[in-house]
């Protein structure tokens, strides 16, 4: 869904939410933040009404409801998410500057037993489910304080894409409910993303896993729960530990890039379409000429692959395998899946002892 974009991580799957294009780029809209409180205040109350109409118990409805207030920072943030005019060629070391590689190798290492097993367990490289985590929450420092209920009913109330967060709102109110999670730990962005993988609620709902048994699905603070749950949306999204994300590649100077998937498509659904009708063999992307970056032939193995050119035909181009799909539905941006892929390599090259 992108996108949306914070200051270490792009928030994953509110990106097909959030984000209406592939690209970085949003478009900021005029917001008034002059509440009608009047107005506020009677949309809680028909909220709460609803709630218990749902059946959640009076006690959880008072406890959600109780400090629920309108955020107009929340809605400034949701209309007014950032512009970006730049390329992958200064937005990756931006986005992966060196110390990030260094502290992602480090947690790799500090947690490697984990990671191996919870990867083995789940057929999913331990080096994305780092990348990831390093992404999203600079590996849990960064998650948002924000309590969610709160921010989800503000932006249910605004209407803009009011059924979106209201829906999120039920879910994480059932998170509670069913004991997932206590309601303490609900706390996060400013959009309703939550803990060191930011699930939004129905991500966590069909993703989150308590790995330790404790009763808990803490993404907040336990890794095991943390690692099993991305490894877990992974591979519920049908990643393949055959395969890594994709590589970027060096065409002729005379290529025909209507064999790429063009760089704006018209939501996920049209996007997958492109996929399906321009991925080929690496053989035949071999034949029209595409190579490595260094200018060796492409792996002689029978892979598909689809080409995308995130800035267009003047910018970087990549072959892309199966688990960049995955990636899209985690967050549907070229660049924030180009990012985890890239800093997944550099965990990966030269592998940890």
């Amino acid at each position: 869904m992108k996108k949306i974009l914070t200051k270490f991580g792009l928030t994953k799957l509110i990106a097909s939410a959030v984000l209406l294009a592939v690209s970085p780029v949003s478009i900021a809209a005029e917001y008034d933040p002059v509440a009608d409180e009047k107005k506020f205040n009677q949309f809680v109350t028909d909220l709460r009404a609803e709630a218990l109409k749902k059946g959640y118990s009076a006690e959880l409805v008072n406890k959600a409801f109780s400090d629920v207030k309108f955020k107009p920072k929340v809605i400034k943030a949701d209309r007014n998410q950032p512009e970006f005019v730049e390329t992958l060629e200064t937005y990756l070391p931006k986005r992966v500057p060196e110390w990030k590689v260094e502290r992602a190798r480090a947690k790799y290492k500090e947690h490697q037993a984990l990671l191996e097993q919870i990867g083995q367990e789940y057929g999913v490289q331990p080096r994305f489910i780092v990348a990831l985590w390093g992404l999203e929450s600079n590996f849990g420092k960064i998650q948002g304080n924000y309590p969610v209920v709160s921010s989800l009913v503000t932006l249910s109330y605004d209407g803009r894409r009011g059924a979106f967060f209201k829906r999120q709102l039920w879910d994480a109110l059932d998170i509670v409910h069913t004991g997932q999670a206590p309601f303490e730990k609900l706390k996060g962005s400013w959009a309703g993303a939550m803990g060191q993988a930011q699930f939004i609620p129905s991500s966590f709902k069909a993703y989150a896993v308590d790995y330790d048994k404790d009763g808990i699905k803490d993404i907040w603070s336990n890794p095991a729960d943390v690692f099993a749950s991305a490894a877990n949306y992974l591979k519920s999204e049908g990643w393949n530990d055959n395969l890594t994300w994709g590589r970027q590649v060096k065409v002729p100077a005379d290529f025909d890039f209507s064999l790429a998937i063009p760089k704006s498509t018209n939501g996920r659904s049209h996007w997958l379409k492109k996929w399906k009708e321009t991925e080929v063999d690496l053989a035949t992307w071999q034949a029209r000429g595409v190579r490595r970056m260094d200018g060796s032939d492409l792996p002689k193995v029978n892979i598909k692959a689809a080409m995308l050119i995130p800035d267009g035909e003047k910018g970087r181009v990549y072959l892309a395998y199966d688990n960049y799909k995955v990636l899209m539905h985690w967050n549907r941006s070229y660049y924030f899946v180009t990012t985890v892929g890239y800093l997944a390599d550099r965990i990966g090259y030269p592998a940890i002892k």
